[in-house]
């Protein structure tokens, strides 16, 4: 959720990069048993590749968990919860699942928070429900992208979230990581560029370590 995407783990990124399927590439295409695909269209058929992978890989990864009330969180926002969205200025969507009644985001300071994170077709791609315990991040400092920033502190329409606070954010390109891909582990990248991604955010606490 920083600026900096949170990782999958280079392994899988790895494994789908392209190699095994028997293809031959040449000249700006590829074919495959007698089947001519221009590079763009192989490229897309790696992406769907990948992301299928990915996304059975987020479930197995979830299977282990220590604690059963972070597996039962996680499998409850892997269904998505629903709620209308509301659409801001930015372009930022944004409701609230659940409204939180402690206190609102410190702006600069540390805070806990749970999050899974999706592409626009549902498959969901990073969750810190998999590891069983929340991430520690700040914002309104440039270290997350911008769609989490206005989607938790607030402004521009949005309302800040409180404490227990439930939200579900809709992150156009131009609010997360725009024309770039990302994610990237070895020459392959587990957010493609131009995504538009979409974060149930639980706001657990505001950070009390020691931690600056």
């Amino acid at each position: 959720m920083a600026a900096t995407p949170p990782s999958t783990g280079g392994g899988v990124a790895s494994f789908c990069g392209g190699r095994g399927w028997g293809g031959q590439v040449g000249g700006g295409g590829v074919s495959r048993g007698g089947v001519g695909l221009s590079s763009s269209q192989f490229q897309e058929a790696i992406n769907g590749f990948r992301r299928r992978i990915l996304a059975a890989s987020a479930v197995a990864a979830a299977t282990p968990l220590a604690a059963d009330a972070t597996r039962i969180e996680y499998y409850a926002t892997v269904s998505e919860p629903s709620c209308e969205l509301n659409f801001v200025r930015s372009g930022l969507g944004y409701c609230d699942v659940v409204v939180g009644s402690g206190a609102e985001v410190p702006y600069g300071q540390l805070i806990n928070v749970h999050y899974t994170a999706r592409f626009a077709d549902g498959i969901v791609f990073d969750s810190t429900y998999k590891r069983a315990r929340p991430l520690t991040m700040r914002l309104g400092t440039g270290k997350v992208i911008k769609g989490l920033d206005q989607g938790i502190l607030g402004g521009g329409g949005v309302p800040p979230m409180q404490v227990g606070g439930k939200r579900k954010l809709h992150i156009p390109p131009q609010l997360a990581y725009g024309p770039e891909p990302a994610g990237c582990f070895s020459g392959d990248c587990n957010i493609p560029a131009n995504a538009t991604l979409v974060y149930d955010v639980n706001f657990v606490e505001v950070y009390k370590g020691n931690r600056k």
